[in-house]
């Protein structure tokens, strides 16, 4: 029986993967094969040596030992889209609470409680000080078209008749089917920067991406942009953002990422961190998170991997074997050579590799024995092999 370990309190529609026939779930597991994790910061965790797989029900990995995973041959799962509905509403929200002072007009309103009668008065003769322009001919330029970029662009579009601008040199074939040929395409993101009048980024957190948003980027926008925060905090300069603020460049910085340099401050809306959090993402997060952690323990397939390829191979026979190894050369003639010299014949396989791993699946005639798959295993640069 498989043990699967929960780190935080996860949609019971992980059971509809694991059954009780052959898995035994808990938050309390010694030894599990698989771990579900939310929130729960694992970066001090000891990884015991009977862990194939975390999977993360959420896109962002930071609380996850990822590299150290990888280097123990665990294979780290995210979820990218399961969530992305729920943060584009946000995002959308953000929108078009960015354009007129609603925030701002509804705490006002609060204030005058004590005036009685006088208040449809006080409130035409106030209101003026809330408005702000539609959105509608507004150019936005969205930053990074993964799953929620390609969403929030879309909607933007169809929705809420804004010209809108992506720019993403990583884009993927996924994402670029969905997304309307209606988006302007940016070849750079100074050219993004300087056409929108919103800007609104998507991007993951990633040394090179830290800070992406800076005192240079805020001088080359438009005087009055309005800039919108639903990836990560760390993506934009703080400082940045109050100087741009205080010398008008920017208009509004809203963000789902409030920390003590944000809060108290004139034109920012500080949003306590809702993008995902709904019960519709929770659901479809640990849904997709439970399916990989499933499919990964059970036939070695990896889709969503943050730190192995993805490698999937349709199951066809009852014995197969699933290596995960250092991408360097011969490891895959070596692990053939020493089946063939079991007299194991190998019917299919698939082997992918990205950055300094690797994943091979080969389906085979027979099962190797045990003696086999140690052979596989003292093979320097393996890291993990498995017989299904």
């Amino acid at each position: 029986m498989y043990q699967i370990q929960t780190l935080n309190a996860i949609d019971p529609i992980i059971f509809d993967h694991f059954c009780a026939a052959r898995y035994a779930v808990s938050d309390d597991c010694a030894a599990p094969d698989g771990i579900l994790v939310r929130s729960a910061d694992m970066h001090e965790t000891r990884l015991p040596q009977s862990l194939l797989g975390i999977a993360r029900a959420g896109a962002g990995t930071n609380n996850i030992p990822v590299e150290r995973c990888a280097q123990e041959g665990v294979v780290v799962f995210n979820t990218p889209g399961a969530n992305a509905n729920a943060v584009k509403e946000l995002v959308l929200a953000g929108l078009l609470l960015s354009g007129r002072k609603v925030i701002d007009g509804a705490n006002w309103v609060q204030t005058l409680l004590a005036q009685g009668d006088a208040i449809p008065k006080l409130v035409e003769k106030g209101k003026n000080n809330f408005t702000g322009p539609e959105l509608i001919g507004r150019k936005l330029g969205v930053i990074g078209l993964g799953a929620i970029g390609a969403m929030v662009a879309n909607a933007a579009y169809y929705g809420l008749d804004m010209t809108v601008y992506g720019y993403d040199p990583f884009i993927s074939v996924e994402s670029a089917w969905g997304l309307s040929r209606h988006i302007i395409r940016a070849n750079a993101l100074d050219e993004l920067i300087a056409a929108c009048d919103y800007i609104s980024i998507h991007v993951p957190l990633m040394e090179k991406t830290r800070g992406l948003l800076g005192a240079e980027q805020f001088a080359a926008m438009k005087d009055g942009a309005v800039v919108l925060n639903f990836a990560r905090g760390e993506l934009v300069d703080d400082d940045a953002v109050l100087s741009a603020l205080q010398s008008g460049k920017l208009r509004r910085y809203v963000t789902d990422f409030p920390n003590a340099a944000l809060l108290g401050q004139e034109n920012i809306i500080a949003i306590p961190h809702l993008g995902a959090s709904t019960p519709d993402s929770e659901t479809n997060c640990a849904d997709m998170a439970a399916r990989q952690l499933q499919d990964y323990i059970e036939n070695g397939n990896i889709v969503n991997s943050v730190n192995y390829p993805d490698c999937m191979l349709p199951r066809n026979c009852a014995h197969r074997m699933c290596v995960l190894h250092r991408n360097v050369a011969n490891m895959v003639g070596q692990v053939t050579a020493l089946l063939g010299q079991a007299s194991v014949n190998i019917d299919t396989m698939i082997n992918k590799s990205r950055g300094a791993y690797a994943c091979t699946i080969l389906e085979l005639d027979t099962l190797p024995g045990d003696g086999v798959a140690q052979q596989i295993a003292a093979i320097d640069g393996i890291l993990r092999v498995r017989t299904l």
